[in-house]
């Protein structure tokens, strides 16, 4: 497993939108934005059940995420790594908590009834950071 270096790692708990890349069934690649955190080894994204991403990252656990400092654009980070965990434990507080990272409310506005959260937490096998 490949560390997050400490002069980018502040880059994850930043306002910072960053892009996971999974792989199409047939093997083309998807881009989403998304909201991430980290735990101090895996960069962690949440997600809806069901959606694209999860059904990608569900059958083939290769992703790619990349992330740009909000405060300095040529501050970047790009990991490649696997998805080592999903799971749905803690995963509808988790998104109340991006919320108010991101948004400034203390629940997520967009849930779709019936939604089911996912937490992918995923382990870094390449960092490259650039600034």
């Amino acid at each position: 497993m490949a560390t997050i270096p400490n002069s980018h790692a502040d880059i994850l708990k930043k306002r910072a939108f960053a892009h996971l890349c999974t792989l199409m069934r047939d093997g083309s690649p998807q881009a989403s934005p998304v909201w991430v955190d980290t735990d101090g080894e895996h960069v962690i994204v949440n997600s809806a059940e069901g959606r694209v991403k999860d059904q990608n990252m569900r059958r083939d656990p290769r992703v790619a995420v990349s992330i740009t400092d909000p405060d300095n654009p040529y501050r970047s980070m790009m990991i490649r790594g696997r998805v080592a965990k999903i799971t749905e434990q803690d995963a509808a507080a988790h998104i109340d908590a991006m919320a108010k990272k991101y948004l400034d409310v203390d629940k997520y506005p967009y849930a779709a009834p019936g939604e089911v959260r996912v937490l992918y937490y995923i382990e870094p096998e390449h960092v490259a950071v650039w600034g």
